[in-house]
């Protein structure tokens, strides 16, 4: 492995990889892990605000039945792991996207193991609103689901944010282990070229920009967490 770091031949072709290949497979990359965190999101947020107001004592309680199911069906997609699920759901994703293999079809197994991990960082960033926040929009009259769009979820942005990052970057790990059974992105062409041809700098190359995604990814969302934060505008 560490022969080919310093073979002048193999690093003239992991350069020529890199060049002609990597530009689309960080784009693939890129847009898979935004569309998967978005669908994601617009499934897991909903979800987890019924985790918080349906409970008992809840703004909107709902039948005790129900709340059992909800967290069962998310603990359950939770313990999953990510390769054995991708596989799990090939029938599921052929139905949705015509196709098991690919970049959009990649899409359809990071959201189902997405949505459940984003439902749970939801759940506990609504849990972080204060109490007497909530008794104060009761005290007024405002109904469940104002104080759901009004009062929870306003009070819950900056976590909201901060998890949403850990969301994403969560999501790109997932979209690199996609490339096992046929993903695009560079964990395709770090298994493709890297794992199966023994061409470790093309997958080092490829990890080091995994890694530079991870750090823009969380800059991002760690400075507009903060500019949405009212406590650090005291």
């Amino acid at each position: 492995m560490f022969a080919d770091l310093f073979d002048p031949a193999k690093a003239a072709e992991a350069w020529r990889v890199i060049v002609s290949a990597f530009p689309l497979a960080l784009w693939e990359t890129f847009y898979v892990t935004l569309l998967s965190t978005l669908f994601a999101v617009l499934i897991g947020l909903p979800l987890g605000v019924l985790l918080v107001a349906g409970e008992k004592g809840g703004v909107l309680p709902l039948p005790g039945w129900l709340m059992k199911l909800l967290n069962m069906a998310v603990n359950v997609l939770r313990s999953v792991p990510f390769l054995i699920l991708m596989i799990m759901v090939i029938p599921l994703t052929r139905a949705i996207v015509g196709t098991s293999v690919g970049t959009v079809a990649s899409i359809v197994p990071l959201v189902i193991a997405a949505f459940p991990f984003v439902a749970r960082l939801a759940e506990s960033s609504l849990r972080e609103v204060d109490p007497n926040l909530i008794e104060m929009a009761q005290s007024f009259g405002a109904s469940p689901w104002q104080i759901i769009r009004k009062v929870m979820i306003p009070e819950s942005v900056p976590s909201l944010i901060s998890n949403a990052t850990i969301a994403v970057t969560t999501i790109l790990g997932y979209s690199a282990m996609s490339g096992i059974i046929g993903g695009g992105g560079l964990g395709k062409i770090a298994i493709d070229y890297g794992y199966y041809r023994y061409r470790y700098l093309i997958m080092l190359a490829a990890a080091l920009l995994l890694v530079l995604l991870v750090q823009l990814f969380q800059t991002f969302g760690s400075r507009l967490a903060s500019r949405t934060d009212k406590r650090l505008k005291r």
